[in-house]
């Protein structure tokens, strides 16, 4: 692909996957930089902290006490943001719109060892975890109240993280997310017209030209997207079409990990410090139907922009007209590929 335009000329990208642009501006990239700077937290955190509600054998803040866990503990969030005991209503007044939603939501520690994030875990430490996505997936889609499962963390106080030990969410509900119902739309057209996956069709794509690949196993392909937001924006996939991912062998899971391990490590590299992301997967709906059109996917947002200090802020035009970057995704791409290792 001729890309010299794309790095010189402000330029709409399509992001295939939600139907909406990203304005790029890579002439803003070299703008000097007075705005606020971030404090980097020089804090070292223990491996056990007694004040902690999500260490072992500490006690919440509802009162349970959690077992003495040795790898990945679940349990139901204490402040759940969907009640599954919600009773069924709606308002329709008008201009006036609402409906009940209900959901459950767990709270999942990656490690018992309060110090570490993911990038600090063996891939085989972070096995366990996707492990425990599968199982936590295959339960909640028992369920028949529950039509989508959204399994995310948020990493660092910037992120709005409430407790540093490192820890992540599965929320599950009746109804399907804004964001999922756009890609579910966009995957189903191109998969109707086309009768094969829209992101099998780009990752094949992307793995011919690789510019903006960052590393890649015999299963998974970790990139930059070519439409990304955030600075340095990631995304994992499987090469193979899978609509979620209790698809995935434990060969495939393992391979998987590595991923997860080679990315999050690679970005505290990046400005030497614990690199703050919300990262989140996004999987086909669990409402009954075949959704062969699906392809899942993890997604890193990280908010760092020039440096450990300096964050990207979405706002102003961002906010009342479209997502906008200065720094191209294959320059972000380049400068983590020459840090994996």
């Amino acid at each position: 692909m001729e890309s010299t335009n794309l790095q010189d000329y402000s330029h709409k990208r399509l992001n295939i996957l939600t139907g909406e642009w990203v304005l790029v501006s890579p002439h803003r990239a070299k703008r000097p930089w007075q705005g606020q700077n971030e404090e980097i937290s020089k804090e070292k955190r223990p491996s056990y902290d007694p004040t902690c509600y999500l260490c072992a054998s500490n006690t919440r803040a509802n009162g349970e006490v959690n077992p003495d866990y040795q790898d990945v503990f679940i349990f139901d969030n204490d402040f759940a943001a969907l009640q599954s005991d919600s009773p069924s209503f709606s308002v329709n007044d008008g201009l006036f719109k609402a409906q009940s939603e209900t959901g459950i939501c767990k709270v999942i520690c990656f490690s018992p060892d309060h110090s570490k994030s993911l990038a600090e875990m063996s891939v085989d430490e972070i096995q366990k975890v996707v492990v425990a996505w599968q199982n936590e997936y295959t339960i909640l889609v028992s369920n028949e109240n529950i039509n989508y499962v959204q399994i995310f963390e948020n990493k660092g106080a910037v992120m709005g993280c409430s407790n540093p030990h490192p820890h992540g969410q599965i929320w599950s509900q009746s109804t399907l997310p804004n964001e999922i119902e756009k890609k579910d739309f966009n995957q189903r057209n191109y998969f109707e017209k086309h009768q094969k996956s829209l992101l099998e069709t780009y990752l094949h794509q992307e793995l011919a030209t690789k510019e903006r690949i960052i590393f890649e196993n015999d299963d998974f392909v970790v990139l930059i997207p070519f439409w990304a937001v955030w600075p340095f924006e990631t995304m994992i996939a499987p090469k193979k079409s899978q609509k979620n991912i209790t698809e995935m062998s434990a060969e495939q899971a393992k391979n998987f990990a590595e991923a997860i391990s080679v990315i999050t490590s690679t970005y505290d590299k990046l400005f030497n410090t614990s690199f703050p992301y919300s990262s989140g997967i996004h999987q086909a709906p669990t409402n009954g139907l075949e959704n062969n059109h699906w392809h899942w996917h993890m997604s890193f947002y990280p908010p760092l922009l020039r440096s450990a200090t300096v964050k990207k802020f979405m706002v102003g035009y961002e906010m009342f007209g479209s997502p906008q970057r200065d720094i191209t995704a294959e320059i972000a791409a380049q400068r983590l590929r020459d840090l994996v290792g």
